[in-house]
């Protein structure tokens, strides 16, 4: 991958992949320099805060890479996972384990003061979730900005976000829906390569899966393993990393990892064990034999695709001065 940044036909093929996606979602209300003229620090500001956090606390960049993605399926990229009150996105099962949100909160204080009015929550979430790959050595790319914020979030809603239990086939048409194809699935998934999961949402599979014993499709050397950090009827929110052995790099490991019977959600795991995605595993990996893809630029080229679901621009929306304004 190193080398990769310093060959020049990767940065011309990188330009002209962001190039295209760029003008692919400027037809639908957002473009890249959006601010450029209303608020031209707002990216800074927004990169500056999520670095100042990230030095205390690395974790906030897998949170906040995750609450973009949970946003983005849920009403769209509207920042609607921010709003507080009750029965909210926030609220639901699936984002009571997200971190991450005073990094935006801190964010928009910081862009109200510099220019009052002008920047949306969705965009802060959208910065901020480009430079937390960024921060853990993984790829830098121009956001398409221009967003503004949704007044609807309900915590009902959140049911069309993939479980970790979830088929292949429901998680493709889960991401079909959204204009998301099978190669956007499994490089977005990637995303896992940072982060960690609690393990609760995993446990299951050290423990009476199928016949009394563990998931088959865990690596039986990585079973003990599992069990000592996870114990039967131990503490359930002990947190563990999905990307074992790089947890705080966004590479390529994570998938090396599936291919090992390493993953750490089932849903993880099944990227390897059903044909139509195990083929996307093997060239990020770039096995010999296949057509090699690189990881870093196909996953900010989704990136792009998936943070322009649903997006409200023009008249539509709002711009919030506090990103968790009570629903």
């Amino acid at each position: 991958m190193k080398d990769a940044y310093t060959n020049p036909r990767f940065f011309l093929a990188m330009t002209a992949m962001l190039a295209m996606a760029a003008a692919l979602v400027q037809a639908q209300g957002t473009r890249v320099g959006f601010y450029a003229r209303t608020c031209p620090r707002a990216e800074s500001i927004v990169r500056s805060t999520v670095q100042s956090h990230f030095r205390s606390n690395p974790n906030i960049a897998p949170g906040l890479l995750r609450m973009h993605f949970h946003d983005c399926f849920v009403q769209g990229c509207d920042a609607s996972i921010l709003n507080d009150g009750p029965n909210t996105e926030k609220t639901a099962p699936p984002n009571r384990l997200l971190r991450g949100y005073e990094v935006i909160d801190d964010a928009k204080t910081q862009l109200e003061a510099a220019c009052p009015g002008v920047v949306s929550c969705a965009d802060i979430l959208t910065l901020a979730a480009r430079d937390s790959v960024f921060l853990t050595r993984g790829i830098n790319w121009a956001v398409p900005t221009g967003r503004r914020d949704g007044r609807v979030s309900l915590a009902s809603d959140t049911t069309i976000l993939p479980g970790f239990r979830e088929s292949i086939d429901s998680q493709k048409q889960k991401f079909a829906a959204f204009g998301l194809n099978t190669q956007d699935l499994v490089a977005l998934v990637g995303g896992h390569t940072i982060g960690t999961s609690a393990c609760q949402l995993f446990s299951y599979r050290l423990y009476n899966f199928t016949n009394g014993g563990p998931d088959p499709t865990i690596n039986s050397a990585f079973v003990p393993q599992l069990q000592a950090l996870c114990p039967q009827n131990g503490d359930g929110s002990r947190r563990i990393d999905l990307d074992t052995g790089s947890g705080n790099r966004f590479d390529t490991s994570f998938f090396a990892n599936l291919r090992n019977g390493r993953g750490i959600l089932e849903s993880d795991q099944k990227l390897w064990t059903d044909p139509s995605t195990r083929t996307f595993v093997q060239r990020f990996l770039g096995e010999r034999g296949s057509r090699p893809l690189n990881f870093n630029l196909e996953f900010a080229r989704s990136m792009v695709k998936m943070s322009n679901i649903g997006v409200k621009t023009g008249t539509n929306g709002e711009i919030r001065r506090i990103c968790s304004a009570i629903n």
